[in-house]
């Protein structure tokens, strides 16, 4: 937060101030419980203020008409930015959300990725898409326009990332926005906003207001002047913006949550090295950023013959993650976000227990070290055998270190099984046999399915889910497309009377 007061977070019409009730929030260090950062506590005056500098920026201001080849080249810089400061915005993501130092690093390179990647969709784009209308005469052209006022709110879990979800597209067609960071991981999105700036956007285009859901974002979702609204989080918040936004009829685009299944065949396990690709990439698909992902692999299926050698070993494994302060050398997995997220995994592990889950590694907060403070969230990557589609483990959305087990023994009921569930975002297929890989993948009701491979995402492919994981697609052309309008454009270049009436 280099160029402003610490508690100068929020970004109105070019201008860094404080809320203007004054408040403030500390924001802690997950690892340690240690406050290391003090922001602008906004609420819904400070919302309106926001809202109103967007909207006078878009209608009345240069960006919504600014070419595009010079919107791309905007969105290019901010990607420059982006790795020269690589270093400084992955630590600050790293002490922020409680992810290692690795992780935070990663995130950067794949915000510059998402920028570069609109910049070269935008430019490469057309002028349009001619209709033929029959008629030499008639031109008829089928053009994008910006939706206008853009609000966003964004999750803790990957703040940066899924903020440029948002941002680069809705910057690449033309809009304006407002956009608020969850109060507990705003700082790589203010430093973002200072990027912009930087970067050479015209003032009032980009605007953030740190604060609360309950105020800014809720008043984000209703705001007449808002016209459209993105939300990423969990699926009681996304209902409720989405009822806010109905009532003035915005766009709404809304990623919510999963609860993602990993289907192992026993054929993937044949070979030595085939068991420990697919026992490693379950760590990674329940474990990376402690399991605090919207896509993690938190159900595994797998196959009755190889389950008892295949969960043994990947409990095994499980108790050996090294768990610590993600700026620590080392260490490969970090803290909870926050007291509250680790006392609800813990209360679903104790659920899962009494429903009769057998614990097979974790299941408790591990003993402090000098890499891990006794303070911090920590709490031990568990693994539960034995699960059944009545628990709740099963069933919900844990967003912590927590993986279930089921078995299976056909085709039909491995399917059955992965479908089994209200969400839908992404799952997984390991299997040798080239056919039932693509089988199942085609059976899978998931927004994304990988098949021997777990979490990549290109920016190139649409992001998104069926069911209650979400409406509206990020990244690619459909992410491109949520911040736009289409309009069609009809020109008769030989007009005449039409002479329908008489008079």
């Amino acid at each position: 937060m280099a160029g402003q007061q610490a508690q100068q977070t929020i970004h109105v019409g070019g201008e860094w101030r404080e809320a203007l009730s004054r408040a403030t929030r500390e924001i802690l260090d997950p690892a340690d419980a240690e406050p290391f950062a003090l922001v602008a506590e906004g609420d819904e005056k400070d919302t309106d203020v926001a809202v109103e500098a967007a909207r006078r920026a878009f209608d009345a201001g240069p960006w919504p008409h600014t070419p595009v080849v010079e919107r791309a080249a905007l969105l290019r810089r901010v990607a420059d930015l982006l790795v020269r400061d690589r270093e400084r915005l992955g630590l600050l993501e790293s002490r922020d959300a409680g992810k290692t130092l690795e992780e935070g690093r990663v995130d950067i390179d794949c915000v510059a990725d998402a920028f570069r990647y609109f910049a070269e969709l935008v430019v490469g784009e057309g002028g349009g898409r001619v209709v033929d209308a029959g008629s030499d005469d008639i031109h008829s052209v089928v053009v994008h326009e910006p939706v206008g006022v853009c609000a966003m709110i964004t999750p803790w879990n990957y703040p940066l990332l899924q903020a440029s979800w948002k941002i680069a597209p809705a910057l690449a067609a033309g809009n304006t926005f407002v956009v608020k960071p969850s109060e507990i991981t705003p700082l790589t999105t203010v430093a973002l906003i200072e990027l912009l700036v930087e970067a050479g956007l015209p003032a009032g285009v980009a605007n953030i207001v740190t604060g609360p859901g309950h105020t800014v974002g809720a008043r984000l979702a209703e705001h007449p002047d808002v016209d459209l609204v993105s939300f990423t989080g969990g699926l009681i918040s996304g209902t409720k913006v989405a009822q806010a936004a109905a009532v003035s009829v915005k766009k709404v685009a809304l990623e919510l949550g999963g609860k993602n299944p990993n289907v192992v065949f026993a054929d993937a396990c044949a070979t030595e090295e085939g068991f420990d690709t697919a026992v490693d990439q379950a760590l990674n698909a329940a474990f990376i950023h402690s399991g605090q992902v919207c896509s993690a692999g938190s159900r595994l299926i797998v196959e009755e013959s190889v389950r008892e050698r295949f969960v043994a070993e990947l409990a095994r494994r499980a108790g050996r993650i090294r768990l610590g302060r993600g700026t620590e050398k080392g260490v490969e997995c970090g803290p909870l976000v926050s007291e509250q997220q680790r006392e609800k995994t813990e209360a679903y592990v104790a659920s899962a227990l009494a429903e009769g889950a057998v614990l097979r590694a974790g299941g408790k907060r591990p003993e402090p070290s000098d890499v891990r403070p006794a303070t911090g969230y920590f709490y031990e990557p568990t693994v539960l055998d034995q699960c059944h589609r009545e628990m709740r483990v099963v069933r919900e959305e844990v967003f912590g270190p927590v993986l279930t087990v089921e078995t299976f023994r056909t085709e039909d009921e491995a399917v059955a099984l992965a479908n089994d569930t209200e969400y839908g975002l992404a799952g997984a297929v390991w299997t040798a046999d080239a056919g039932r890989a693509r089988r199942v993948a085609g059976r899978l009701r998931h927004g994304t399915v990988w098949i021997n491979d777990f979490h990549p995402y290109l920016p190139q492919a649409e992001w998104g889910g069926f069911g209650k994981s979400g409406v509206g697609r990020e990244l690619g052309p459909a992410g491109l497309a949520e911040y736009r309008e289409t309009k069609h454009v009809y020109q008769n270049l030989a007009p005449k009377p039409v002479r329908w009436f008489t008079g």
